[in-house]
């Protein structure tokens, strides 16, 4: 048996080799040659799996250890019987943590308390439900959107995408990339939806580059209509819009799902589904030994500040979304070696609590987001 492996994906090497014949290539250069005798692929979202890659394959199974798919052409492999597998939630912790660092970003950079806030979260699959999560304990107002779940669900937890425009502060987008059809989220953010939301609203998108036209949110900061955008996506990776990235709040290299902990599960889900695929009796594997965090013991003195201080501090002192901001502005030309060399991150469950002066309803709510208290 032979797979082909994103040598970038993280915690694989050596786990597979008793098994099968590997060989590790950067995700960009994985090609039809390459894979023409590989009976499977772990990829991420740089390789295109579709009917240029696959047509003269023997490949049988495909597994990305990303949430997203749509570098998949799924329609493709269902005809030709190529079964593919992505990693659901894999990441979902890990852009909690980058959301949840960019608002205490921006309520300091805007000089805005969280609680004032409104936050329209648009999609609410694994991701956007943990995002409403920690809003919600940051105290901030929470709208949910989305209509596949409100068709299956009912409409008592969500509300109308004009309602999110009209109250919402701050529009984070969590949504899969869908180009047609009832649920079509390519360029949902458009000039009809900038003319509809609050001129002082700042957006975010973590999901996917093409959700947002480019184009118009650079008009929408250049004309004033919005106060501010945080980028972790965008439009062409990675040949990113040097112009719309110095006009955005935060610009980041497609990196928000990158923590430790999301690399590990989404890698352990992959692996698992080619045991289950082909029998290999690592139905159960998980990686050891993740890297512990710098700084993973977090002391803290509750005395004079208040909770959404002290919640705050907590948080940002997990993960400093600026850094990532600084070494993508220093250097856009080089976005994906700074995906595939990406620094340690660490999600709050790596971290240790020692907490002074502070209530013990804080706490509770610590320990709910996953910290450990010492």
């Amino acid at each position: 048996m032979k797979i082909i492996i994103d040598n970038k994906i993280p915690f694989i090497n050596g786990v597979l080799e008793p098994f099968a014949e590997l060989e590790y290539y950067p995700g960009k250069d994985i090609n039809a040659e390459k894979v023409k005798d590989a009976d499977a692929l772990i990829v991420r979202t740089r390789t295109k799996c579709n009917k240029k890659l696959l047509e003269e394959s023997s490949v049988k199974l495909i597994a990305t250890a990303t949430i997203g798919f749509d570098h998949i052409d799924t329609a493709y492999c269902n005809t030709k019987g190529i079964k593919w597998e992505n990693a659901p939630g894999c990441n979902s912790g890990s852009v909690m943590q980058y959301i949840a660092s960019s608002l205490v970003f921006l309520s300091i950079k805007h000089n805005f308390n969280l609680k004032d806030k409104t936050l329209g979260i648009i999609g609410v699959g694994n991701v956007g439900s943990k995002v409403a999560a920690i809003a919600a304990e940051l105290g901030m107002r929470v709208l949910l959107n989305d209509p596949p779940r409100e068709r299956n669900e009912g409409s008592k937890e969500f509300v109308p995408l004009k309602q999110i425009q009209e109250q919402a502060d701050i529009i984070t987008f969590h949504v899969p990339l869908n180009f047609d059809g009832e649920d079509k989220t390519y360029h949902i953010f458009d000039e009809k939806f900038i003319s509809k939301i609050k001129h002082d609203a700042i957006i975010i998108n973590s999901s996917r580059g093409e959700v947002v036209s480019g184009e118009i949110l650079k008009k929408a900061l250049l004309d004033k209509k919005i106060k501010g955008a945080i980028l972790d996506v965008w439009e062409n990776e990675p040949g990113i819009d040097l112009e719309l990235m110095s006009l955005v709040d935060i610009a980041t290299p497609h990196i928000a799902g990158y923590s430790a902990d999301g690399k590990a599960s989404g890698t352990s889900m992959s692996v698992q589904a080619l045991s289950k695929f082909f029998g290999l009796g690592l139905d159960n594997w998980l990686p050891g030994n993740i890297p512990e965090p710098t700084g993973k013991n977090i002391s803290m003195d509750g005395l004079g500040l208040s909770k959404e201080e002290i919640v705050k501090k907590i948080l940002y002192s997990t993960y400093n979304i600026k850094n990532d901001d600084l070494t993508l502005r220093k250097s856009p030309e080089t976005f994906e070696d700074q995906r595939g060399n990406y620094p340690l991150r660490r999600e709050y469950e790596a971290y240790s609590l020692s907490l002074e002066n502070v209530l013990e309803d804080i706490v509770e709510r610590l320990i709910k987001l996953g910290f450990e208290i010492g």
